[in-house]
């Protein structure tokens, strides 16, 4: 689905990405932040993005910032949930305590 946005679209669930390509929105302004890079270091890191669709994914972000802030959160909260999972399934002392039913 199109938006006002150039080159920013909309998918069957209404997730923002960027128009003929899968990157998300949200995958564009997570690295922003993380790394703290301008919009030209995400040309440089995504070569197939041009500045124009970086820019309007960028002015789509900051429209919707709240919205797409928590969208970010949830994810972010899901990814640590497993991560703490896998971590307490795989974690070798946690292992010998269970094994001997010290846990």
């Amino acid at each position: 689905m199109k938006t006002k946005y150039p080159y920013v679209l909309l998918d069957d669930k209404g997730v923002p990405f960027i128009e003929g390509t899968s990157m998300k929105v949200t995958e564009l302004v997570v690295e922003k932040f993380a790394y703290a890079w301008s919009p030209e270091e995400l040309h440089l890191q995504h070569p197939y993005l041009s500045l124009g669709q970086i820019h309007a994914a960028l002015a789509y972000y900051w429209d919707h910032s709240d919205e797409l802030d928590r969208i970010i959160s949830e994810r972010l909260k899901r990814v640590e949930g497993i991560e703490s999972k896998v971590r307490e399934e795989h974690s070798p002392l946690l292992s010998k305590l269970k094994a001997k039913h010290l846990m």
